[in-house]
């Protein structure tokens, strides 16, 4: 098999998941990426960090980057062969950004992109397949590769994409403190109640139709039964700073498995109450961030 001498550029954006009720199946893409570049050589390997996650992440196999890569390779069933890995990121770690999955989708493009005639090894309806499997949910990989407002569901996965409303403008709360998913996820209980599923899929179903056609809707669409409340003694300031958004009347919820807050501002005074909370919560870097109407993409190679 042949591989390309020049090196891959990928680009790939940070994911908001969950939406509030739309938990493991919806996701929006934001303006904020990681580029990363692979190129395959003869030599040693090697792996450069720079920005977010310099110092403390894996300069081994281990790095979620090289692992997707090596899985890609198998699955495509080529060797893995030697690569030089040079990561420039901007998505914040274990934020609920969805630094995770943009890694895992940039190992499998990159992966597929360095190989001659990749993309008809791995369809991009398997590679879609691909990085859900490995991520174990696609409600950041799928908005990571697609772009855009995802819903998805389904084994094998199915995606339904979306641009959202004009007027929806997020501002992403960025926590100074992170907490891994795998914490997150490990304090949901097992268990739920009828009452609180069937209010869920009635608030989910809402919130499609408030992202994509009546905004109006939308406060009461974020509204959760499943997993932001369960997670409050993980994140205690995070809940909170969302409390005090949704008390101004401001669409919010907790972005992914958090800590970081999403905000949905449709008006003026949503904009408003945005700024005075933000400027009142030291723990939390706010950041305006529009949804990428496109998600992961080669830009070079």
């Amino acid at each position: 098999m042949a591989f390309w001498e020049q090196p891959v550029t990928v680009r790939v954006p940070a994911t908001s998941a969950n939406l509030g009720p739309g938990f493991d199946s919806m996701g929006l893409a934001l303006e904020l990426f990681d580029e990363v570049s692979a190129v395959v050589t003869s030599g040693v390997g090697t792996i450069v960090v720079e920005g977010e996650g310099a110092g403390e992440l894996a300069l081994d196999d281990s790095h979620l980057v090289i692992a997707t890569m090596h899985k890609t390779f198998a699955a495509m069933n080529i060797a893995a062969p030697i690569v030089g890995l040079h990561c420039v990121n901007t998505i914040p770690q274990a934020r609920g950004l969805g630094s995770s999955s943009a890694a895992i989708v940039a190992g499998a493009l990159l992966a597929r992109g360095l190989v001659v005639d990749g993309d008809q090894l791995l369809s991009d309806q398997d590679l879609l397949q691909f990085v859900v499997d490995l991520e174990g949910h696609p409600d950041n990989v799928a908005p990571c590769l697609l772009g855009g407002l995802v819903l998805s569901w389904g084994n094998p996965v199915h995606s339904l994409n979306r641009q959202i409303h004009e007027s929806i403008k997020p501002t992403v709360f960025i926590s100074a403190f992170n907490v891994k998913t795998e914490h997150a996820r490990a304090i949901l209980p097992d268990h739920i109640w009828h009452h609180d599923a069937a209010m869920n899929s009635a608030r989910a179903a809402l919130l499609m139709d408030a992202l994509t056609r009546d905004p109006s809707n939308l406060f009461d669409a974020t509204v959760d039964y499943l997993h932001q409340e369960q997670r409050r003694p993980a994140m205690p300031a995070s809940l909170e700073l969302m409390d005090r958004l949704r008390l101004a009347g401001v669409p919010a919820t907790i972005s992914g498995a958090g800590p970081s807050v999403l905000a949905l501002a449709v008006s003026a005074e949503h904009e408003t109450a945005i700024a005075q909370i933000a400027s009142a919560s030291p723990d939390f870097s706010a950041l305006a961030l529009p949804v990428s109407p496109a998600g992961a993409a080669i830009i070079s190679g």
